[in-house]
């Protein structure tokens, strides 16, 4: 595992964003375009993430509407809770996936 995996996630949270926007003003009656592009970058986005973890990913998904949250200070903000000092030190690296005990988000580092 990479850094680059936990790029595509957080790019493919983004793109799930943007769509999911656009399904919201389509039912508020609006001009949406461009969900087409949306799309198809998401396609090509989870094509670069391994399988497993895409399917975590989607799990996630389902159930938050944010499956991959960042780390501050030690604290996951996606539930708030301060994480154990055993993997904050080896989650700074973000060289493997690490989820939230708590929560269980996938978890990048900022700090």
């Amino acid at each position: 595992m990479d850094d680059k995996q936990l790029r595509c996630l957080v790019a493919l949270q983004d793109v799930d964003h943007m769509i999911r926007e656009r399904a919201k003003e389509k039912e508020l009656g609006f001009d949406v375009e461009g969900v087409d592009e949306l799309q198809k970058m998401r396609e090509e986005i989870a094509k670069s993430i391994a399988t497993p973890l895409l399917r975590t990913y989607e799990r996630l998904r389902q159930r938050y509407e944010h499956a991959v949250v960042p780390v501050k200070n030690g604290i996951c903000l996606g539930c708030f809770v301060t994480l154990p000092t055993s993997i904050g030190s080896k989650g700074k690296e973000n060289i493997t996936v690490y989820r939230c005990e708590n929560c269980g988000r996938i978890l990048y580092w900022l700090d």
